[in-house]
């Protein structure tokens, strides 16, 4: 498990697939704007779930993301589009309803950072997300992540388009927040926020 101060990105169990189905995909507006596919009704076990892990897929990387004290489930988290000739990659979370406003998704994005930058030895990372997801942008912008651009009326949202914010962050910009826990083998960082995927 990758550790940072708050909660703990660990492999996905095959009991976190029913929860993070019924919390994050089956709201139907949490999902229309955390992916960029429209919602379609999941059954229930299947195969066809986003949150079912093919451990062959080398490009995509989801964690279960646990609460350290008590090892709670609150969400789920991503590297995809891991780009191993540009060493590159994109990072996306949610959090469970529950675990929102907790500080949970600053943590997440550290944790996500050191295993992009210091496990994978990756030299980007990008996030792309809402304008208006203010959680979103202040978690990223909290470890570092400069925005890059806006991709106006990008995303068809709940009957409408809205402006997408993208945001970058290089290895050699990425600064470690002090108070980590070196013993956990993960670089300093943590604040505050929420953020789904986009």
């Amino acid at each position: 498990m990758l550790k940072g101060s708050k909660v703990g990105l660990r492999a996905r169990h095959e009991e976190d697939i029913p929860v993070l189905q019924a919390e994050l995909h089956d709201d139907v507006v949490n999902h229309a704007r955390a992916q960029s596919r429209p919602w379609r009704p999941i059954t229930p076990g299947s195969k066809a779930s986003a949150f079912v892990v093919d451990d062959e897929e080398q490009g995509h990387v989801p964690f279960s993301v646990v609460e350290l004290d008590g090892g709670t489930l609150v969400g789920s988290a991503v590297l995809w589009g891991i780009d191993t000739h540009n060493r590159s990659a994109h990072v996306g979370l949610g959090l469970l309803a529950s675990a929102r406003g907790k500080g949970y998704g600053t943590d997440v994005v550290a944790v996500l950072c050191h295993y992009g930058f210091v496990v994978r030895g990756l030299h980007r990372l990008q996030i792309e997300t809402l304008a208006d997801n203010t959680a979103m942008l202040r978690s990223a912008e909290r470890n570092g992540f400069v925005r890059e651009g806006a991709l106006r009326s990008a995303a068809w949202v709940m009957g409408e388009f809205l402006d997408e914010v993208l945001l970058g962050l290089l290895a050699e910009d990425w600064k470690p927040a002090s108070g980590a826990r070196p013993q956990d083998g993960l670089a300093p960082g943590c604040a505050d926020g929420h953020l789904g995927p986009r």
